[in-house]
């Protein structure tokens, strides 16, 4: 399997789904570059016993949910040191959304529900994004989880519970 035309063939599906997670491109251009090496080092060792998409896409779910881990415990991290320091008392801004295609009036809506995306599960958010976001459909979505239809469909309702609270949960804070 030629390496260049995986690359050129899911490049740009790869960039999308780790834009989904992490609302940043620059954060989404290093898990891009992080999820190709990955797969230059064991492309050799796929076996077909699933769908080369559903192959990265595992690889590029997961190394988007172990990026963002890693940026929360280094959040942590520094957050500690500076009240450990007793600097002045800091807020943490969120990364700058930065998603092509979003009109300007749409951003701030847009922002707060993939803030509360981002505050579900990862199983729930990995559910959305592949649904609903990437377009997948419920059989696909179940074979890149490595779940049943069925679990795909109850992570999904628990999902839409969820955001339907969390939305409505900050819709309460902002009056």
């Amino acid at each position: 399997m030629n390496f260049e035309l995986v690359f050129y063939q899911y490049q740009k599906m790869v960039y999308n789904l780790a834009l989904q997670y992490t609302q940043n491109t620059e954060d989404a251009e290093e898990i891009t570059q992080d999820v190709f090496v990955k797969i230059s080092q064991k492309l050799d060792g796929f076996k077909n016993e699933s769908s080369l998409k559903t192959w990265i896409y595992r690889i590029a779910i997961n190394t988007s949910l172990d990026f963002l881990k890693h940026k929360n415990s280094q959040k942590r991290f520094f957050f500690g040191l500076l009240r450990d320091s007793d600097h002045e008392n800091k807020q943490y801004e969120p990364t700058d959304f930065n998603h092509p295609g979003v009109v300007l009036e749409q951003k701030e809506e847009i922002m707060k529900i993939f803030g509360c995306i981002n505050m579900l599960p990862n199983d729930q958010k990995t559910a959305v994004i592949l649904l609903k976001i990437e377009g997948n459909s419920q059989q696909e979505t179940a074979d890149i989880m490595n779940l049943s239809q069925k679990a795909v469909e109850s992570l999904f309702q628990r999902a839409k519970k969820n955001l339907i609270q969390k939305l409505n949960q900050q819709k309460e804070y902002e009056k």
